[in-house]
């Protein structure tokens, strides 16, 4: 791992986001809560947060963290036959926490392919990407979309 022990502490913000397109009848099934597996956006939802807590357990050379804040949002789009995720995480510290939010909106995708795939197993886990970041000796950061 790299050495951060040098580094003051700082709040520091990161915000990734996603998308799993599906057929728009995978989406309806999704959003009327009518898939086997049952309630995928909640279900997603919480399996993005725990992923974010263990990305040290899952990425080699990560530091673990203390997160501070956690919110993984998972939107239907009916127009582009998708959900949309975007996790947020938070902390003050000495490293950043860009693979804790990108660990998070990849395990919600992961989540929902899973509960899905029994429907539609064309799902594409598309655009996850480091939307923002705050915090730290690089500074802001934030994607053009």
């Amino acid at each position: 791992m790299v050495d951060v022990g040098h580094k003051p502490e700082t709040e520091r913000v990161a915000v990734a986001r996603g998308r799993v397109i599906m057929e728009p009848e995978t989406l309806r099934l999704i959003i009327e809560g009518n898939l086997k597996k049952g309630d995928v956006l909640t279900t997603a939802q919480l399996a993005g947060m725990m992923a974010a807590k263990r990305t040290s357990e899952l990425i080699p050379l990560c530091h673990p963290l203390l997160l501070t804040h956690i919110a993984v949002t998972c939107t239907p789009n009916e127009t582009e036959s998708c959900v949309d995720i975007e996790a947020a995480v938070r902390l003050s510290g000495k490293t950043g926490v860009e693979m804790e939010a990108l660990t998070a909106v990849s395990v919600a995708a992961l989540t929902i392919y899973d509960m899905a795939k029994a429907v539609d197993r064309h799902m594409r886990l598309t655009d996850i990407h480091l939307h923002h970041k705050s915090g730290g000796q690089s500074g802001t950061f934030t994607a053009e979309e």
